[in-house]
């Protein structure tokens, strides 16, 4: 396979952006991130954008997809795969290499395994008699009406099948129009993580950092500015919990370090779940070996310069 693009994916807190913005460095490439929050202007050091980190040597490396939406804008992964095709082709129409980073899985997936992702009307009838209908029967009917089915795999997983044959229906009545085209995406994949114990040292020394640096400050000035408790709290993590503790939900800053210090390690479990996921759907990752940030970032080099 002839690959034309690179992607770096990890868990919180393992340096992806450092990896990335050198590779990006090193063969002039275009970053595009897959993060779910740092799309959102305002949301800075909750997100971690690290907006420094993207000048390496005094060099700025150009990013996509970071500050492209304001709350309370609801953004999600079909609003991200139509702006990443976009970027995509944007970047390889000036010969250009894009190197994707990020950690948010289903972003990432919906790029790598092609999600069919559409806005549908309401069909409950239709959706009524595609759920009772065993699995065996439906996989059946989405290859007949579909021979080339991009990942035969997608056919053991129900929810999958039935959106796709919903979205055939749909487009057959009319109702809803194509996705935007779909450039021709084939990603080198390299994986970094750090054992555990490390990777809960830094997420404890990021956390504390943040929460000195203003971060309540942050989530305290996006709320005057007429943003609801409520919506902030579904941002989730940094989000959730300091807008609990300003609403006096969490009592003590020490309480909320250590809720935060839990619940992002459990994020962390849970994205390295999904990409075990992704591994085991075919997707091929190349995991770093080496544990300090400069050997991985020379490895990762390497690998690029030794595959594309």
């Amino acid at each position: 396979m002839s690959y034309n693009c690179v992607i770096i994916l990890g868990p919180t807190a393992v340096g992806k952006t450092a990896i990335g913005v050198n590779v990006a460095s090193y063969f002039n490439a275009e970053i595009i991130s897959a993060d779910s929050r740092q799309t959102y202007c305002k949301l800075d050091i909750g997100s971690g954008k690290d907006l420094d980190e993207y000048v390496v040597n005094g060099k700025q490396i150009p990013y996509h997809l970071i500050d492209i939406v304001s709350l309370p804008t609801e953004y999600n992964v079909y609003n991200y795969q139509q702006d990443f095709y976009k970027a995509f082709s944007d970047i390889k129409s000036r010969n250009v290499l894009p190197v994707i980073v990020g950690g948010t899985g289903m972003y990432l997936d919906a790029i790598v395994r092609d999600y069919q992702l559409v806005i549908l009307p309401e069909n409950p009838e239709l959706h009524k008699q595609l759920e009772e209908t065993p699995l065996e029967v439906l996989a059946a009917r989405l290859l007949e009406l579909q021979p080339d089915l991009h990942t035969k795999c997608d056919l053991q997983e129900k929810d999958r099948v039935i959106k796709a044959l919903e979205i055939i229906e749909a487009k057959k009545q009319g109702v809803i129009s194509t996705s935007s085209q779909r450039p021709e995406i084939n990603p080198f994949i390299i994986g970094t993580t750090l054992p555990r114990p490390k990777m809960w040292e830094n997420i404890s020394i990021r956390l504390k950092e943040r929460l000195e640096n203003g971060m309540l400050e942050e989530v305290q000035s996006i709320h005057d500015s007429g943003i609801s408790w409520e919506r902030l709290e579904k941002l989730g993590l940094e989000y959730r919990f300091c807008s609990e503790f300003l609403q006096g939900k969490i009592a003590t800053k020490d309480e909320l370090y250590e809720k935060l210090f839990i619940a992002i390690r459990q994020f962390a479990k849970r994205q390295e779940t999904w990409f075990r996921m992704m591994e085991k759907k075919g997707v091929k990752i190349n995991w770093l070996q080496s544990e300090s940030k400069e050997d991985r970032i020379k490895e990762a080099i390497d690998l690029v310069s030794k595959n594309l």
